[in-house]
């Protein structure tokens, strides 16, 4: 499994809003990171945004429909889990990977994993770490420490 994967240190000091920060590490990554007011809507906003940025780096379709999938489905963990104020979206790319980390406050409880059992077919919620699970490489989560929030980040086949 890739090891768990920090946000860079331009991600953790994104404003919230729309404006992305690109910048690369002067090797062979891009990034680009924005940072989201909690709220309905945000997931929507967060998968436009990704979606958008991965065209414009050239990302095949099948990566960039997998790509949009995870961060709708952290971004609402992110939401929905905790009681953050501040929600920060990070992709990066080199040759051969996509890699995405959604990292909140840390007001949750506990640390995200999938379900032990299935949901049942008629449950609304319960599938969002399954499907990220499915679709990526390798997945995981990062505790920042106390008070800086969860990481939680996946790498796809780009």
């Amino acid at each position: 499994m890739t090891p768990p994967a920090p946000l860079h240190t331009a991600a953790a000091e994104t404003p919230v809003g729309v404006n992305a920060d690109v910048w690369a590490d002067g090797g062979s990554e891009l990034c680009v990171s924005f940072a989201l007011v909690p709220r309905p809507g945000s997931a929507a906003e967060a998968r436009q945004l990704a979606k958008a940025q991965l065209l414009g780096w050239n990302i095949g379709e099948d990566c960039r429909d997998a790509a949009a999938l995870v961060v709708s489905e952290l971004v609402t963990n992110a939401i929905v889990h905790t009681a953050s104020h501040r929600i920060v979206c990070e992709l990066c790319t080199r040759p051969g990977t996509l890699r995405i980390a959604v990292r909140d406050d840390g007001y949750g409880s506990g640390v995200p994993r999938p379900a032990q059992e299935g949901p049942d077919a008629d449950d609304e919620h319960g599938r969002g770490l399954l499907l990220v699970e499915a679709v990526s490489n390798a997945w995981g989560v990062r505790d920042e420490g106390p008070g800086a929030g969860l990481t939680v980040w996946a790498e796809l086949r780009a």
